[in-house]
C-alpha cells in the first residue's frame, strides 16, 4: 500500500488526501521519523493546514521535542487565535517541558498565561482550569524554592522576573481555579454525570488539600 501511495504521488505530488493517508500509514507502521518528514513536506506546500500542524505537534511531543511542538501550535494560533483548546494544549506542553529545564519559572509563567487565555476564551473550560491549577501550584513551589538562601538562581532567571506573575496573583489564580473545579465536580455528582475528567479533577483537588495540610 505504501508503494502504491508513492507511485500516485510521483505522478501528482499535490494530491493532499493521498499524502495524508500515506502519513497515517507511516504512523501505523511506527515510522515516526518518516511521518514527521512527510508532514513537514506537506506543510511546506500547505502552511495553513491546521490538522497537519496539530498532528506534527503530537509527533514531536511523543519524541520529547517540546520546542518544536510549541512552534506547531503557535502556527495554528496564527490562523485561529481564539482556539481555546489549542491555548490549553500549548499550556500543557509548556508545563511538561518546564520539568526538563533548570530554570522553570519563565516557562511555567507562560503556561499559566496560556491556561488563563483558554478560560478567557471559553468560560468554564474544565481542561483550562485543571491546567491553571497545576501550573500555578507548580510555579508557586518553584518560586518558594528559589527564594531559599541556598538556592542558585541564574542571572537569566533574575532577568525574567518581571515577566513572572507575583505570588499574590498566582495564589489568586489558584484559588479561582480551585473554586471553579470544585463547583464542576459538585454539579457532576449532583447530576450523576461523573466522567474520567471529573475523577482526575477530584484527585487533583484532594492532593492539593493534602499538601496544604502538611
Amino acid at each position: 500500500m505504501l508503494r502504491r501511495y508513492d507511485e500516485i504521488l510521483d505522478e501528482d505530488p499535490a494530491i493532499t488526501p493521498v499524502r495524508k493517508r500515506r502519513i497515517a500509514l507511516l504512523r501505523s507502521l511506527a515510522r515516526e521519523a518518516d511521518a514527521v518528514n512527510a508532514l513537514i513536506e506537506l506543510l511546506e506546500a500547505s502552511p495553513t493546514d491546521i490538522e497537519s500542524w496539530a498532528e506534527l505537534c503530537e509527533l514531536y511531543v511523543s519524541q520529547g521535542l517540546y520546542e518544536q511542538a510549541e512552534f506547531c501550535l503557535e502556527e495554528i494560533l496564527l490562523s485561529t487565535p481564539n482556539a481555546w483548546n489549542i491555548q490549553a494544549r500549548l499550556g500543557e506542553i509548556l508545563y511538561t517541558s518546564a520539568s526538563t529545564i533548570q530554570d522553570q519559572s519563565a516557562t511555567l509563567a507562560e503556561s499559566v498565561h496560556r491556561f488563563c487565555r483558554s478560560i478567557e476564551l471559553c468560560d468554564g473550560y474544565l481542561r483550562g482550569y485543571y491546567g491553571l491549577k497545576l501550573a500555578t501550584d507548580k510555579l508557586l513551589a518553584v518560586l518558594r524554592d528559589s527564594a531559599r538562601p541556598d538556592s542558585h538562581t541564574s542571572s537569566s532567571s533574575r532577568n525574567q522576573e518581571s515577566a513572572i506573575p507575583s505570588v499574590e496573583t498566582l495564589q489568586k489564580l489558584g484559588r479561582s481555579a480551585t473554586s471553579v473545579l470544585t463547583e464542576i465536580t459538585r454539579k457532576a455528582k449532583l447530576n450523576q454525570s461523573q466522567s474520567p475528567d471529573t475523577a482526575f479533577v477530584e484527585d487533583l483537588l484532594e492532593l492539593s488539600t493534602m499538601k496544604r495540610q502538611r
